[in-house]
């Protein structure tokens, strides 16, 4: 049993070697210098430091965020249908067809709506 998990042990531990040599290396030789314009806070390329209230903020990019999200999460339930495709009957087809086709007219209504274009 414990041979079967060797090689997860293996790849999850390489992969915390390595994050945290990349961590240490980027402490180490980063830089340390701190000045006024770093230390202003900013989000998205827009200095929120007083805003007026008046004023909307654009959420173009957090709409294009969770429809990222959206659509890789697609792929997390695709995948698993891909490997077991030719085990599966008709059943199986036509409901991630279904699946398919409802997030395929939701990205349909997001480009129509505009959306995913930048201004």
């Amino acid at each position: 049993m414990t041979e079967q998990f060797t090689p997860v042990v293996w790849m999850l531990l390489s992969a915390a070697l390595l994050t945290a040599g990349m961590m240490a290396v980027a402490i180490f030789l980063g830089p340390r210098k701190m000045n006024p314009v770093k230390a202003e806070p900013y989000e998205c390329g827009i200095k929120t430091e007083d805003p007026p209230l008046n004023m909307r903020h654009p959420i173009r990019f957090y709409v294009v965020a969770i429809l990222f999200i959206i659509f890789d999460v697609e792929i997390v339930f695709l995948y698993p249908w891909a490997v077991v495709f030719r085990q599966l009957s008709l059943v199986a087809f036509i409901s991630i067809a279904i699946f398919i086709g409802v997030l395929m007219a939701g990205l349909y209504y997001a480009v129509k709506k505009g959306v995913l274009e930048w201004r």
